[in-house]
């Protein structure tokens, strides 16, 4: 009789922060700003962490084991016989004492470390995908965590609104309280609206005129009177990591009538993404009728002396702990299944007439999705 082959025992290593490194955080429900050790095997999840956080990871954390990395450090040292140590001679030393077979590392894991494994024979594999594709669904704590964001998200949206409704118009350009009004002060005035309903809004964009026809740009200078105005805000919540994500456009003064056009196709746009999110639906299907609907209405996707011009980027992206996750609404193959979190976020963008970009935020169900977001679609603000 054949032999059975050994089943490989493979954990889940990451050494990294949990402030920058969102995997990090989901496996270890703890916040620390310098890298830390956790590996996952099985259901336990076991982190090494240093004096200064240890009594704290133990209170907050989700780790089921957590190994003091001083005690760590001094068992490697007399493993190997050796004075001083590194992290790749701690992993080595916890994959002999949790016979670990092999490795399972991101494809973010880093490189001085993969070498150091090369070293000292370590095995491992590295991944190409996401690292927990369970992070895809989410779980009705987590659904409410990004409801919390867009909350947060409208805030910064209401100040706007504040903003533009107590602005005056002085020949070309907008003032409030007898100076221009900036896209800066716009911004400062939405970080501060976020900070005090608890979110972290950074990199905001506030792009009014030709600027918002570079669809991440942030947005500067004085903002003028008949120009569309796109704001993106994307805050990061405090408490727990999780964003929200919401875009409208406005304007103060009056719209000509080929601004109207534009940002009432673009609302039907989203209303026809809307009207198609559904579990098992594919995300590019959905791209493609929107961008067909562009097509159809006479907004066409050019290239104008080799830049970009109309519906230039996806209908939307998943969002989480961090604010681009998988699945995608793109030219990408990505099915939508129940419990995606997903962006719905149609846009056009054209030098001399500008650029409009209306985006909520929707969770997937089995017949459609529930939304997300809330914040009103008023846009003229004359």
């Amino acid at each position: 009789m054949e032999k059975r082959k050994k089943r490989l025992k493979i954990a889940d290593c990451l050494y990294a922060d949990s402030e920058r490194n969102s995997d990090q955080l989901y496996l270890s429900h703890f916040w620390a700003p310098d890298p830390f050790l956790s590996l996952k095997i099985g259901r336990r999840k076991i982190g090494v962490l240093s004096d200064l956080e240890y009594g704290r990871a133990r209170s907050e954390s989700s780790f089921t084991e957590i190994l003091s990395l001083t005690a760590v450090r001094c068992s490697a040292s007399e493993w190997l016989g050796k004075k001083r140590v590194c992290v790749a001679d701690q992993i080595a030393l916890l994959a002999h004492i949790y016979a670990i077979d092999q490795l399972r590392l991101p494809g973010d894991f880093p490189a001085r470390l993969v070498e150091d494994f090369r070293q000292r024979g370590l095995s491992y594999k590295i991944e190409r995908g996401p690292f927990f594709p369970s992070r895809q669904i989410k779980s009705a704590e987590e659904v409410e965590k990004i409801r919390e964001g867009n909350r947060c998200s409208a805030a910064g949206h209401r100040e706007v609104r504040r903003l533009l409704r107590s602005s005056t118009i002085k020949g070309e350009t907008l003032y409030f309280k007898d100076r221009p009004l900036t896209s800066e002060r716009v911004r400062q005035a939405i970080e501060v609206a976020c900070l005090k309903a608890g979110g972290i809004s950074a990199m905001t964009i506030v792009a009014g005129g030709d600027q918002a026809c570079d669809p991440h740009s942030r947005g500067s200078g004085p903002l003028r009177a008949n120009e569309l105005i796109v704001v993106d805000i994307f805050p990061r919540m405090s408490a727990h990591g999780y964003f929200g994500d919401m875009t409208r456009t406005y304007l103060k003064g009056r719209a000509s009538d080929a601004q109207r056009s534009l940002v009432e196709t673009v609302r039907s746009a989203q209303k026809l993404g809307f009207s198609q999110i559904r579990a098992l639906i594919n995300g590019r299907t959905i791209h493609r009728s929107i961008t067909e609907f562009f097509a159809a209405e006479g907004f066409k996707t050019t290239t104008v002396n080799g830049v970009p011009q109309g519906f230039v980027h996806g209908t939307g992206h998943s969002l989480g702990l961090d604010i681009h996750e998988f699945p995608r609404i793109s030219t990408a193959n990505h099915r939508l299944r129940s419990g995606h979190v997903v962006t719905v976020e149609p846009g056009l963008y054209y030098h001399g007439l500008g650029g409009c970009r209306i985006e909520d935020v929707v969770l997937v169900t089995k017949t459609g999705y529930q939304m997300l977001s809330e914040a009103p679609y008023q846009w003229q603000f004359p």
